[in-house]
């Protein structure tokens, strides 16, 4: 099983290798070219301040609970 393994990882070394001694990764502006960034950007920015918002809203309901407390 360890002999298989190994063999497994040294043609995989070998594929990888081999690929990558041209100088040249592979290509794919096929794949990402039809991806607009500028829509992907404004999505992930309006998760992380709807993430935002609750966090500080959590943090602010702690700490008026610790105020109301300490009356």
């Amino acid at each position: 099983m360890k002999k298989l393994k190994l063999a497994i990882a040294a043609a995989a070394a070998g594929v990888a290798g081999s690929a990558m001694a041209a100088g040249t990764g592979p290509d794919f502006t096929a794949l990402t070219g039809a991806v607009s960034m500028d829509s992907t950007t404004t999505a992930v920015l309006a998760v992380a301040a709807m993430v935002i918002t609750v966090v500080l809203a959590v943090s602010g309901a702690k700490v008026i609970i610790r105020m109301v407390k300490g009356i």
